[in-house]
């Protein structure tokens, strides 16, 4: 597990962000705030953040992978959090009914290449985007690791985002993994990575 501070500035809050496979920090770096911004992704292993002691507010944010692999590490390293957000992601994170269908997970991991990454990224904006370099030894074990895990305990969201033009995990799962939690659940007009249609990170922690 990797960590790195977007943001650093002794403030009061605190935003603790366990990001999607593969996609690195960039979908967040235009959100504006106040608050620090903590940044978590390479999900191989786990291990445990730095002291978060200082902060009043603590709002932790988990994307697609990152959910499932929030509830996995907070089983492991209990901390608690003001609130919790997920977003476009399943606790069942490969699951032919609640998460991505075992099939093309396993496609993923078993054929990813420079350009089989180009395709995911573009499946995740829906959109074309610029080439991006990939770790493919790294990434292949992250993905192998999402897998063996399995399910991950519920950490209790307070917010759940699911996309309508999600390519990555279909909708119909993902209705079906939070369907205990329809109180929480915003359906949203946005792809996979849906951050563009936000400015603040208010409007993702509210």
């Amino acid at each position: 597990m990797q960590t790195s501070w977007l943001k650093n500035n002794k403030a009061e809050t605190l935003i603790v962000i366990f990001g999607g496979w593969a996609l690195g920090e960039k979908p967040f770096l235009h959100l504006s705030g106040d608050a620090d911004l903590l940044f978590v992704q390479d999900f191989r292993t786990f291990s445990a953040l730095p002291d978060l002691s200082g902060y009043t507010h603590k709002t932790l944010v988990a994307f697609s992978l990152g959910v499932a692999c929030f509830g996995h590490w907070q089983a492991q390293f209990p901390t608690e959090f003001t609130r919790k957000i997920a977003i476009s992601g399943s606790l069942h994170p490969v699951d032919r009914k609640r998460g991505i269908p075992p099939l093309v997970f396993d496609k993923t991991h078993d054929g990813l290449s420079a350009a089989s990454y180009q395709e995911f990224r573009t499946h995740c904006y829906n959109a074309a985007q610029p080439h991006q370099d990939i770790d493919l030894m790294a990434r292949q074990a992250e993905l192998a690791a999402v897998k063996q895990r399995g399910p991950a305990p519920d950490p209790a969201f307070d917010r759940i985002f699911i996309s309508a033009q999600d390519r990555i995990f279909p909708i119909a799962n993902l209705r079906r993994a939070w369907g205990e939690h329809t109180s929480k659940i915003r359906l949203i007009e946005a792809p996979h990575v849906p951050f563009a249609q936000w400015q603040t990170w208010t409007e993702v922690c509210t």
